[in-house]
């Protein structure tokens, strides 16, 4: 990312993994009664996360951890369906929502309705990033960083070679 004199830099790549890994010692607080859960990562940075999420659970708890991906068109989720990469066998099991900033929360709701349509235990969301603007009824249960921000900012997530969190 170019970087100009109105982009701060809000995470380093340290600083992402350090909150991935906080956020998935949550996830095990918040579950750490059951045996499976499935983490479904919205693409495309949502999945990478949900990855991510996945080896930090694995390596702190013997939760059996299934990822899934979900895709839709974020700017008009009505306009094709939602698509999930695996039809897994859902009956009575956590899922844990996961994408990379949440503002208005219409991305996170239409990912969730899916799952609205399933037999599941209980259905959690995480997020990297919460900026506070709901306009949709859906709430970040496990957040990595909550930031104050204009309606007119921006926040960039880099998840490739260059990890960071950018404000512009």
């Amino acid at each position: 990312m170019k970087m100009n004199s109105l982009t701060t830099l809000v995470l380093n790549a340290q600083q992402i993994e350090q909150k991935i890994s906080r956020m998935a010692w949550e996830v095990f607080e918040k579950n750490h009664q059951e045996s499976h859960i499935i983490i479904a990562g919205i693409s495309p940075k949502g999945s990478i996360l949900a990855q991510r999420l996945s080896k930090h659970l694995s390596y702190i708890s013997s939760i059996v951890v299934e990822v899934i991906e979900i895709k839709l068109d974020k700017v008009n989720p009505l306009s094709s369906p939602l698509q999930v990469s695996s039809h897994s066998e859902l009956n009575d099991k956590v899922v844990v929502l996961v994408d990379d900033v949440i503002k208005s929360g219409k991305t996170l709701m239409y990912g969730a309705q899916y799952f609205l349509n399933q037999p599941i235990k209980k259905l959690m969301t995480a997020i990297l990033i919460d900026r506070n603007y709901k306009i949709f009824p859906i709430k970040a249960d496990v957040v990595g960083l909550s930031l104050a921000t204009t309606l007119q900012e921006h926040v960039t997530v880099d998840l490739g070679k260059k990890e960071a969190v950018y404000l512009n």
